[in-house]
């Protein structure tokens, strides 16, 4: 095995930890979740913040499936393809596609905070957003620099 090979299998099995315990939370954690909050909240302004929390699952495990294509591209030495600029895309494109289902969220959130005189729930709001932002400015600059590489390398495949 080589060394590149052991830090992807380590980031493999990160990404799969990841996307056992977001399955987990939920499978179980949100359930649980919703139960209390139809108690403290009975006029089903938890619902929408549910459905959406379920919904920003759907993008975050495509964008999981998406690294593991890329980690695989990396093992077979295909990091500089078009294929990995598309990985980077898509990734980019679930990151932002999460941060504007809980942006949508917000506003629900801040009447479940004020009502419970909770302002952490908030800030939890504000985390995911932010983070799905740096996901995709990151995944946004690193695609530019892959496509300008890939770019680089096939021009320069052209004049030798």
């Amino acid at each position: 095995m080589k060394r590149e090979q052991g830090s992807t299998i380590f980031l493999k099995g990160v990404v799969f930890l990841m996307g056992i315990a977001v399955l987990a939370l939920c499978i179980f954690g949100l359930p649980g979740i919703a139960n209390e909050a139809a108690e403290h909240y009975p006029e089903l302004v938890y619902l929408p913040v549910l459905i959406v929390v379920y919904a920003a699952a759907i993008p975050f495990f495509f964008a999981l499936h998406q690294t593991l294509k890329l980690l695989n591209y990396i093992d077979k030495n295909k990091a500089f393809s078009d294929s990995s600029v598309k990985a980077l895309k898509n990734i980019k494109n679930c990151a932002i596609t999460i941060s504007i289902l809980y942006v949508a969220v917000m506003p629900l959130l801040y009447l479940m905070a004020q009502e419970d005189d909770a302002p952490g729930i908030v800030a939890l709001g504000l985390v995911f957003i932010f983070a799905s932002i740096v996901i995709a400015v990151f995944a946004a600059v690193l695609q530019k620099l892959l496509k300008n590489a890939i770019d680089i390398k096939s021009e320069n495949d052209l004049t030798i």
